[in-house]
């Protein structure tokens, strides 16, 4: 209890939720039954989710290290084009998120479009939103579309965590600006004697929470703590994610993964390399990786840095009519949050979906399908049993009672992020992919997606099926 106090979370409901070893790691396609309750259109243009694509996510430092971002980008862009059969011409404005940003292109988005073939005259621009970029690109995009500024509009995502940018020491930066700069050899020689050694450590791009200084890891390891959610529940849940995305890949489900030819070889990529179904005896020798020895969060329940892309292609309904395609589902709302980014680091869905479902006029059960990001398995559990707090949702929502934990059924049946991978970036535009294509797999109608990322920020999102979407 001490330590819940400290993560100010104290007294939240200590009935545990109903274990995860009780949930079915089956691929369950449930048929949703009839809903009256229709979500208003608040664009008046009745944005639709048409398709999208990625390449496959694989495991940093392997398949992908030698690219560079615009590649994997770029392939997405082209086989999105040839996937909807939606002319790169028709296109009208592209949004494209990146968290660990390539210097050698500033706006990869523009980069990776002119790169694909995409018009000259496209206008394009890079956004970043932590582990939600992509979910802001396609709400940029539904943004530009309600506008009228523009109707046809691709958001997506790159991430490759293989080679990321890396500076010279800050002091020895410093020296060498003001060298440029010096006058005489006197004032260089000067400049030069100030130089220590310890000026050449090099300055990686940071792994810490700015505000707090800690990594997302300690945080989910206290999360999961305040929760009371043990290790036997985070690694159940972590294999559950990896069984379901094995099954979801051997039944052929995973239709939003184009194959990537890797340059100079022979090797086709054709599926997400980072799926592991572990005994669960092996997932329990694993020690803690961050809080040692006492923590709960190992390298198997946790998210492992991923390379990849994804792309997306939204537009007004009226508009795919007229190019003769047919979506997949309506984006009907969203919602973005934000929470103390130190204790309440990772509990963005909890916050963010009740408000989402209020905004739509909908409850838990209506949703058929749940696509959340599973940046850590112990942050998913203590997402679920903040939802399902009366205790919380009054003391932390100004809410008069809990929100309700959803059928975990239906909650990411074809794996998630601690299987599938997470490119932080890319990782929105393949949850809406996924919610969309189990609505049309599993005969729903709503399906509701949310995440977490840095800064105490989350959002969640409402897609309705497409009366006229197919596989």
């Amino acid at each position: 209890m001490a330590m819940q106090v400290a993560l100010g979370v104290c007294r939240v409901n200590p009935n545990p939720l109903m274990t995860i070893k009780n949930v079915s790691v089956r691929c369950l396609a449930t048929q949703a039954s009839p809903k009256s309750k229709t979500v208003q259109d608040k664009t008046g243009k009745n944005i639709v989710f048409v398709d999208g694509v990625r390449t496959p996510f694989l495991p940093s430092g392997t398949g992908y290290q030698k690219l560079m971002p615009h590649e994997l980008a770029r392939h997405a862009l082209l086989n999105l084009s040839r996937r909807t059969g939606i002319p790169r011409e028709a296109v009208q404005y592209i949004v494209y998120g990146t968290v660990i940003q390539e210097v050698k292109t500033s706006n990869i988005a523009r980069d990776s479009a002119l790169c694909a073939g995409f018009s000259e005259r496209i206008p394009a621009h890079t956004v970043t939103h932590a582990c939600l970029s992509s979910c802001q690109a396609i709400t940029s995009g539904i943004g530009l579309i309600a506008s009228g500024a523009y109707d046809v509009v691709v958001a997506g995502g790159v991430e490759t965590m293989s080679d990321v940018p890396i500076r010279l020491n800050r002091n020895l930066r410093s020296i060498l600006l003001k060298m440029n700069k010096a006058k005489t050899p006197m004032a260089k020689l000067k400049l030069l004697a100030s130089f220590s050694p310890k000026y050449l450590a090099p300055e990686l791009p940071a792994v810490a929470e700015f505000t707090s200084g800690e990594t997302m890891g300690k945080s989910a390891d206290r999360l999961s703590a305040a929760f009371t959610v043990s290790r036997q529940e985070q690694d159940d849940y972590a294999r559950r994610s990896h069984q379901l995305a094995h099954e979801a890949h051997e039944k052929g489900y995973l239709t939003d993964i184009v194959p990537f030819p890797i340059p100079g070889s022979s090797k086709v990529v054709s599926r997400d390399e980072g799926v592991r179904v572990s005994d669960p005896e092996k997932l329990a020798k694993l020690k803690p990786a961050f809080i040692k020895p006492h923590g709960t969060v190992t390298a198997a329940n946790a998210s492992f840095l991923t390379d990849g892309a994804s792309a997306s292609i939204i537009m007004p309904e009226k508009k795919a009519k007229e190019l003769g395609v047919k979506p997949k589902a309506y984006l009907r709302d969203y919602i973005y949050v934000s929470q103390d980014p130190v204790h309440q680091l990772l509990l963005g869905p909890a916050y963010a979906i009740p408000e989402v479902l209020a905004r739509a006029g909908l409850t838990i059960e209506d949703i058929d399908v749940w696509e959340i990001h599973e940046a850590f398995a112990g942050q998913i559990l203590a997402n679920l049993k903040a939802m399902d707090s009366d205790w919380f949702a009054k003391t932390h929502m100004n809410r008069s009672e809990k929100v309700g934990v959803p059928d975990l059924a239906k909650w990411n049946t074809w794996g998630g992020s601690l299987s599938i991978g997470h490119p932080f970036a890319a990782t929105g535009v393949r949850l809406v992919s996924h919610a969309a294509n189990r609505l049309i797999k599993e005969g729903g109608r709503y399906a509701l997606v949310a995440a977490c990322a840095a800064g105490g920020q989350g959002v969640a999102m409402i897609i309705e099926r497409h009366p006229d979407a197919s596989m």
